[in-house]
């Protein structure tokens, strides 16, 4: 390696350095953001409501909900969509451990929403058994409010935290989705224009066949799986001779069963694929010449 090649590759390996340091700090939630996130207080005891809405707007929270009626949480949760509750145990009609259990239902398995405990119940057993049923942190009555703010501070990070990487991951990977799906269309038009001058075909197919899977009632994510996977249908004539391809009158019965091979040759080339549309197009390149009556090719395919 040359004295310019190092300097290349040192200069390359720190702007990807710099890039994933900035791609980290991004994903670190703001003040505002952090000041502006929704908090839900759930506790019987207005006196104690109201000690936390004051603790909460001086740390300079001003998005506070609230309700002394624990019947009341599950509704209020989905209506406001807090970022985090702060929840008392010991409550009448329905203490914090049903409330934990009903919150569970609403709250998305890949989501983080912190459910502070805030209570009296000092006793390890109501501390294991808040933090087993869910709850990301238990502070006991009478608190210190610093303490809580730090609390609240910490837990909120992480949330916010999750989020922006979880958005993060969600745009790679749509990009990912959407560098393949080109590559697709790409390989698809090769195999096209070596008999089709307008390249159009496969796009038609693909219309075609997503809107009558449309009509047979197909799921939404079977419809966009087929319009992606069909224009690979052809793409096994890539291996058939220019001769038999591109011949201009009709084929003799040799010319037409190598011909046939074009279906079996696409499956190889898309077999082994891991995503759900490799899949589909590789059993789409095997059978799209089968017939209902069983007179297609090359399994002679019939009925369902």
């Amino acid at each position: 390696m040359n004295a310019n090649s190092a300097i290349d590759s040192t200069t390359a390996a720190s702007a990807e350095s710099d890039g994933a340091a900035r791609d980290h700090f991004s994903a670190i939630p703001s003040d505002a953001e952090m000041l502006g996130a929704r908090l839900l207080i759930v506790d019987d005891e207005e006196r104690n409501v109201r000690l936390l809405r004051r603790v909460l707007e001086r740390g300079g929270y001003q998005n506070v909900e609230f309700t002394s009626d624990s019947r009341e949480a599950p509704q209020m949760f989905e209506e406001f969509g807090p970022d985090a509750v702060l929840l008392d145990l010991r409550m009448p009609y329905k203490d914090g451990f049903d409330i934990m259990q009903e919150l569970s239902t609403l709250i998305a398995p890949t989501s983080f929403v912190p459910i502070i405990i805030l209570t009296a119940d000092a006793t390890p057993e109501a501390k294991q058994k808040a933090l087993a049923a869910g709850a990301s942190d238990f502070i006991t009555k009478p608190f210190d409010t610093n303490e809580v703010l730090l609390r609240v501070r910490n837990l909120l990070r992480t949330r916010f935290l999750n989020q922006n990487l979880e958005a993060r991951v969600y745009e790679r990977t749509r990009a990912l989705e959407e560098a393949q799906f080109e590559i697709l269309q790409r390989l698809a038009q090769a195999a096209e224009f070596r008999d089709d001058d307008t390249g159009r075909h496969t796009h038609r197919v693909a219309e075609i066949a997503a809107s009558l899977a449309a009509v047979l009632n197909c799921s939404e994510e079977e419809v966009h799986l087929i319009h992606q996977a069909s224009p690979l249908h052809d793409v096994g004539k890539i291996g058939i001779p220019d001769h038999i391809l591109l011949k201009p009158g009709k084929l003799t019965p040799e010319e037409f069963d190598a011909m046939k091979q074009h279906t079996v040759i696409g499956a190889n080339l898309l077999s082994n694929g891991h995503s759900p549309v490799m899949r589909l197009a590789e059993r789409i390149a095997l059978t799209h010449h089968e017939r209902w009556d069983g007179k297609g090719y090359p399994n002679g395919l019939c009925g369902e």
